[in-house]
């Protein structure tokens, strides 16, 4: 897979999926329990994988982070810094200090590098990173505990040289949405004065209803696997519920009937499709993942339906896919 970063081509090699982000790993202000916070971070066990990844004993590696993405990242966690849902030592202050930490992101430069080295000096089958840089140190600033974890895609750059491109993201215990975004949403819906409109609204945001009789009918199977039985699919919004105006909540062509693994896969941004049906696979999943999957980038599926919904797919790609 080859992915473009600022205009630089990069081949990418492998990718480190999930690096969940500790309470221990966070700064003092960000903590649910006590202590200070630690520098060194646990990016995976001792063994032939986390090596062909990382690299050999005492490994040192170049990294850089994405302004944009550290925008994004804030944006996404922002109802966590207002409302919080985990019992922070600090939630008082937590408002402020994402109006802090905004305004100290958008003044950092596009690409920020920085550069790891792995903890020689722990013992044990556990693998640690640390840094004295300055990126390191704001990774620590920004991530809000358990919720939070890092990507590493490894990239060849043109000129043969090895790069981590590391991304946060946040999830919430499985949840894409903040709690706080979901009840507001159902809020909305439950002081609706019309009955029917409520009804239907509320059956459409999860996927049911008039909503799913409608997509059934421009699409009575997946278009991946090809599976016809609707009890094996989940009608999946393209353009998010959260997103969308009242009538793109209910357009059926808001939506492709999708298995529920592709279902997962597309709503989390970790697949899109281009106007002329073929595949977008995000780098954020290993090609381990994919291939067990059986989706390559850049394939072609025919049975794609794009007509009327090209508009859908374009947000799609430029908002939610993960590249």
């Amino acid at each position: 897979m080859k992915i473009q970063l600022l205009n630089e081509p990069f081949k990418v090699l492998d990718t480190k999926e999930k690096i969940t982000i500790a309470d221990s790993f966070v700064v003092r202000q960000n903590k649910i329990g006590g202590g200070n916070g630690e520098a060194k971070l646990y990016i995976g066990q001792e063994n032939q994988e986390t090596r062909d990844f990382f690299g050999i004993y005492g490994f040192g590696i170049k990294c850089f982070l994405l302004k944009k993405d550290l925008l994004k990242y804030l944006e996404e966690t922002k109802q966590e810094y207002l409302n919080p849902e985990q019992p922070y030592l600090n939630r008082e202050i937590l408002p402020n200090l994402w109006n802090e930490r905004l305004k100290k992101v958008s003044e950092l430069p596009e690409r920020i590098e920085f550069e790891v080295t792995e903890q020689t000096q722990i013992d044990g089958p556990r693998i640690y990173i640390k840094s004295n840089d300055k990126a390191y140190k704001l990774i620590r600033e920004l991530s809000l505990p358990n919720i939070t974890y890092i990507s590493a895609v490894k990239l060849l750059d043109d000129n043969g040289k090895v790069y981590y491109y590391f991304r946060l993201f946040a999830d919430y215990f499985g949840n894409v949405e903040h709690p706080y975004t979901i009840e507001k949403e159902q809020q909305e819906i439950d002081e609706l004065e019309n009955t029917e409109e409520k009804k239907v609204l509320s059956r459409a945001r999860i996927g049911q209803g008039k909503y799913r009789e409608e997509l059934l009918k421009l699409c009575p199977f997946c278009p991946i696997t090809l599976v016809s039985d609707d009890r094996m699919l989940i009608a999946s919004h393209i353009k998010p519920w959260a997103k969308s105006s009242d009538f793109e909540k209910t357009d059926p062509l808001n939506g492709f009937m999708l298995s529920p693994t592709f279902d997962f896969m597309f709503d989390r941004g970790f697949l899109s499709f281009t106007d002329d049906k073929k595949s977008i696979l995000s780098p954020f999943l290993s090609k381990m993942t994919y291939s067990k999957l059986g989706i390559s980038d850049g394939k072609t599926f025919s049975h794609l339906p794009v007509d009327g919904r090209k508009e859908y797919l374009e947000y799609h790609r430029t908002e939610l896919l993960k590249r």
